[in-house]
């Protein structure tokens, strides 16, 4: 019966004794953390985007109070909580322009010519490993919403074309909707750069048109309209530089024929029933 008895009390003894040194190492090691850390991770949004480039808001809260980043850098917050922060750590609040995501295609059902039917697994991913989809643009989105389904913030939504449409009020530039889309069509971009082009194509002229009606044809009318070095063509596709050119301006779109290139300002493709020479804002 005794033999019973001793395998149990010695495993018990041992529990005990770890416990017991596991209890002494706590008291005299453990490192005092700045009560500081908990105020300031209060204090943050708590969405925990990765916006800032902290896996987390907790991982951003240590590092402002070790005084690497700024408050500013986090830009889901109001102005009014980084201010807040700035003072209970009594730095400055420094800043960093609000990114949002756009997405390099404007072609929709509407728009992009179909070669196929796809019928499978509701996924951009499965569509374009399987057969790459129905469109016949290789590049272009294929509008299964990877993206929607994997914004946690709910700032993406299909529009009736067959488009994610983002909303910049909701956007957290978080990436998610970046790593979900199999064509590399999202970019996290500042806020301000409103003149964005809408297509991916490597293809010019009339092969690029034979894809889809909204594709940059390579014409280089908006490249001239620009500032100087602002919008330049590469590869058959137009590109806007703001870190090498002048300021932009709506007059780059006006005469793009077919709309790749936009002036957005709002949610991310707005209806758009009107061809570039008929809009709002083309000259007269």
């Amino acid at each position: 019966m005794r033999s019973f008895l001793i395998a149990p009390a010695i495993m018990t003894g041992l529990g005990f004794f770890f416990a017991l040194i596991l209890a002494v190492a706590y008291r005299f090691l453990k490192v005092a953390e700045d009560p500081r850390i908990e105020e300031t991770e209060a204090l943050l949004p708590g969405s925990n985007c990765g916006a800032c480039g902290e896996p987390g808001c907790r991982a951003f809260a240590e590092r402002l109070v070790a005084g690497q980043l700024p408050p500013g850098h986090c830009t889901v917050a109001g102005a009014e909580t980084i201010d807040t922060i700035a003072t209970l750590l009594d730095v400055d609040p420094g800043g960093r322009e609000r990114r949002i995501a756009r997405l390099h295609c404007a072609g929709g059902k509407a728009q992009a010519y179909q070669i196929a039917e796809y019928q499978g697994f509701e996924s951009c991913r499965a569509a374009s490993v399987v057969s790459g989809g129905g469109k016949g643009c290789a590049w272009g989105c294929l509008g299964l919403a990877d993206c929607r389904l994997a914004c946690t913030f709910d700032a993406i939504a299909m529009n009736a074309n067959g488009l994610p449409v983002v909303n910049p009020a909701l956007c957290t530039a978080c990436s998610d909707c970046v790593d979900a889309c199999p064509r590399d069509l999202f970019e996290l971009v500042p806020e301000s750069h409103h003149l964005f082009v809408q297509c991916s194509t490597p293809l010019g002229g009339d092969h690029a048109l034979a894809l889809c009606t909204m594709a940059c044809d390579a014409c280089g009318r908006c490249a001239a309209d620009a500032a100087p070095g602002l919008v330049r063509i590469d590869d058959n596709l137009a590109r806007v530089d703001y870190a090498g050119g002048g300021p932009a301006r709506p007059e780059a779109t006006h005469r793009c024929p077919t709309g790749a290139i936009q002036w957005l300002t709002g949610v991310q493709f707005a209806e758009r029933s009107l061809p570039p020479s008929r809009r709002a804002d083309a000259p007269t």
